[in-house]
């Protein structure tokens, strides 16, 4: 008898279903098909430029998100294109959008709703292993992709940067370890790269991931001009801080806000000093 094969960790699981996940939809819309939407699909906001926007701060990447597979559903009343409305009112750059279905229970329907009625750039959170996934983000009206080094090769990672550059859009290079960092470095055309403080495997969080990250390799960012987000375990002004002394020049922040029964309110504390609204609980991440 055969032995079953199990996942060894929640992103090898994510993984392993994506792919069935991509080649469901290609049966259904073959990427000819999907390529042909793109001449319709809504034109693309510079997402880089948008964060570079205010240097006094690290900008703010608001996160759309309704459940993670580490803390179920994190806001029961979930109304994406209100809390994207009230990410925008509250003073964020940029929104970022989780299309998964399965383990977040995200859609590109949503992005397609917040793109119809918000003028921010918006972030597509999705994990990409398939082309066909970077066009679906471009016709759903995306204006940046997430590329997570850590289930994607070399050869994939500079592909997929490539073709979202040549849609238009902007990648977001995400790297949790030095040795993740070290292989993006190497890309050609690398222009933003999120550190993020979470452990994709268990889902543990050490923001001074990002500290750590930086302090080794500053030099070599800065030379090649590349805009560092930190991503996970932002609570309060006082990590923005953190995270910006290190040389974080943008932050994405998601659960945090959007379980706050006030989310506009949430991001006017977290961005502007004010006493914040936010609890700083580590096992709530």
């Amino acid at each position: 008898m055969t032995q079953q094969v199990v996942p060894r960790h929640i992103l090898e699981e994510i993984v392993w279903y994506k792919w069935q996940e991509v080649a469901q939809m290609q049966q259904q819309q073959p990427l000819a098909a999907l390529q042909n939407q793109l001449t319709a699909a809504p034109p693309v906001r510079n997402f880089l430029t948008a964060l570079q926007q205010n240097p006094s701060q690290p900008s703010l990447i608001a996160e759309v998100k309704k459940a993670s597979p580490s803390r179920g559903i994190i806001r029961a009343d979930f109304d994406p294109v209100a809390i994207a409305q009230a990410y925008n009112c509250g003073g964020a750059a940029c929104l970022s959008i989780i299309t998964d279905q399965k383990f977040f229970q995200g859609s590109f329907d949503n992005l397609r709703r917040v793109r119809s009625l918000l003028a921010l750039p918006l972030l597509c959170k999705e994990f990409i292993i398939d082309p066909y996934q970077i066009y679906l983000a471009r016709t759903a009206g995306a204006d940046a992709v997430l590329l997570i080094a850590a289930i994607l090769s070399d050869q994939k990672l500079q592909e997929f940067l490539q073709l979202i550059h040549d849609l238009g859009m902007n990648a977001l290079v995400e790297v949790h370890t030095l040795a993740e960092l070290d292989r993006v470095l190497n890309l050609k055309d690398l222009r933003l790269v999120g550190i993020n403080n979470r452990n994709l495997e268990d889902f543990t969080v050490d923001l001074a991931t990002t500290q750590q990250l930086l302090t080794q390799r500053q030099q070599q960012l800065q030379s090649l001009d590349i805009t560092i987000v930190s991503e996970s375990g932002l609570y309060t002004p006082a990590d923005l801080f953190f995270v910006a002394q290190a040389g974080a020049r943008a932050v994405l922040v998601g659960e945090s806000l959007v379980k706050q029964s006030d989310v506009e309110q949430a991001v006017r504390s977290l961005l502007k000093n004010d006493t914040p609204v936010l609890q700083k609980n580590i096992e709530n991440t």
